[in-house]
This record gives C-alpha cells, sequence and structure tokens, in this order.
C-alpha cells in the first residue's frame, strides 16, 4: 500500500512540476495513467479500477472540467489494463508499448466521448498535442517498466551492502 501511495505522490508531483514548466508537458504525457497501469498489471483489475478511480479524480482536481470524468475513464482504463494484462504476455518492450498505446488511446477516447456529452463543448487538444499522448505515454512508460526491475536490483543490492 505505501508502493502506491508513494507512487501517486509522486505522480502528483511530476504533474504539478510538468504543469508550472509547460502547460504542454502535461498534455504530451500522462504521468497518472502510467501509475495505474503498472498497478494494474500488478495487482490486477480490482486495484487497477480503485487506483484508477484514485488517479483520476486527482488528476480531476486539476481541471476546470466536471468532476469524475478522468475517474471514471481512468477507472475503466485500470480494470481494463489489469483483466488484459492476466491474459496476454506483455513483458516484452514492444507488446508492452502497444498494450500501453492501446489503453491509453482508449482512455482517451472515453474521457473525450464523456467531456463531450457531459459539456457539450469541444475538447482543448491544445493546438492537436493531446492526441499525441498515447504515444508519447506508452513510449515513457514501456521504457519505464523495462528500466523498473534493473532500478528495483539496483536499490537493492545497495541497501543490503
Amino acid at each position: 500500500m505505501t508502493g502506491v501511495l508513494t507512487s501517486v505522490v509522486a505522480a502528483f508531483l511530476m504533474y504539478t512540476i510538468f504543469s508550472r514548466i509547460s502547460i504542454y508537458f502535461i498534455y504530451l504525457l500522462n504521468v497518472f495513467s502510467l501509475v495505474v497501469i503498472h498497478y494494474a498489471i500488478k495487482k490486477g483489475e480490482s486495484q487497477g479500477a480503485i487506483i484508477g478511480a484514485l488517479c483520476g479524480l486527482i488528476q480531476d482536481s486539476f481541471s476546470l472540467g466536471i468532476f469524475g470524468v478522468a475517474g471514471i475513464s481512468k477507472t475503466i482504463m485500470g480494470f481494463a489494463a489489469g483483466y488484459i494484462s492476466r491474459r496476454i504476455d506483455i513483458i516484452e518492450v514492444k507488446k508492452n508499448f502497444i498494450f500501453i498505446f492501446l489503453l491509453m488511446c482508449t482512455e482517451l477516447i472515453i474521457w473525450s466521448s464523456l467531456y463531450l456529452f457531459l459539456l457539450s463543448e469541444r475538447v482543448n487538444t491544445a493546438g492537436g498535442i493531446l492526441l499525441f499522448q498515447p504515444f508519447i505515454t506508452a513510449l515513457v512508460g514501456s521504457l519505464f517498466f523495462s528500466l523498473l526491475p534493473k532500478l528495483k536490483k539496483r536499490f537493492v543490492h545497495h541497501e543490503n551492502a
């Protein structure tokens, strides 16, 4: 549980820092989704949905839109990530990239559909930059997830030394 909370706090801090540097960073990289996907793969669909709801609501608190839209889309994405990852092998970097990319596309479609339905407004894509979010998030996520076991070994090795 502390790992989840640490990851959510780290995502919150990164999101805050990215938004201060340039608003375009948060349009390109969805760090909350990476936290959801990581724990959904690790712990299953139920935990993925719960962490998705939490991360989505935190992300909603940054927006000026309707509270809960990101919560719903991340809950669905977290459940799907946990469910699908139990049935297919996604360890290889290319498969992991495709997996994350498809999840991010689905989340973006659900989020924008809910946004359009509830607000009856056009989605602000920041001049189309938002459309690159699935690709950039999948790229960063698949690289980070492939390096994560190596980083854990390095930290565990240094703690035991």
